[in-house]
């Protein structure tokens, strides 16, 4: 996978970074600099093409996603994950998504298929990526940060992801905001303030 990856902090925090549609590895550098600047950093991106733009899975139409690809797609990222860990001799066991809309939603489907994959996750503007019986997340701290008039992930779909994490025992936090699914300074400012708690 094409990604790069800045080591920090060689026992730290890991920031594996998932950009949103047509964005790409370079896109949540700057994010994650204001999040954790001590944090390592690898950033990757998605491998599939949607009219020339960057997605980490395929969809069917809008909000309607290729359920099929999401699960390969996300069992490659999980393997990805492990081989940069050994390859990149990062510590595995901290290592804190921070994805954004497509991004967000391919983190939320490593949640929701493997249990140990993630310390943390951030989620700016996700969806619920599959409807599936999650995993004991017991003890995974998980933010939701979600736009009450966004019109591309809708905010009945924030309320849901948050519902399923909840009951699969993540320790998770919903905020919302005013706006709809643009990312907002108030949101990454707000999402420091949480990460630095945990």
């Amino acid at each position: 996978m094409i990604h790069i990856y800045k080591q920090r902090n060689k026992e730290g925090k890991t920031l594996l970074l998932l950009h949103g549609t047509g964005g790409d590895e370079k896109d949540l550098l700057p994010i994650a600099d204001i999040i954790d600047p001590n944090a390592n950093i690898l950033s990757v991106r998605g491998q599939v093409l949607e009219g020339g733009s960057n997605r980490f899975f395929r969809r069917l139409a809008m909000g309607v996603f290729d359920l099929e690809d999401l699960v390969f797609r996300t069992k490659r990222l999980k393997e990805f994950l492990d081989w940069a860990a050994e390859h990149y001799d990062f510590n595995r066991s901290q290592v804190i998504a921070v994805g954004y809309s497509n991004g967000a939603n391919i983190a939320a489907s490593i949640l929701f298929h493997y249990k140990d994959a993630l310390q943390q996750a951030i989620l700016f503007h996700p969806m619920v990526p599959i409807n599936k019986e999650l995993p004991d997340l017991t003890g995974i701290n998980v933010l939701i940060c979600a736009g009450e008039n966004d019109p591309i992930c809708p905010p009945q779909q924030a309320q849901q992801l948050y519902d399923m994490l909840f009951t699969a025992k993540a320790e998770v936090t919903l905020l919302w905001q005013p706006g709809g699914h643009r990312l907002t300074m108030e949101e990454i400012v707000e999402a420091k303030t949480w990460y630095e708690k945990k």
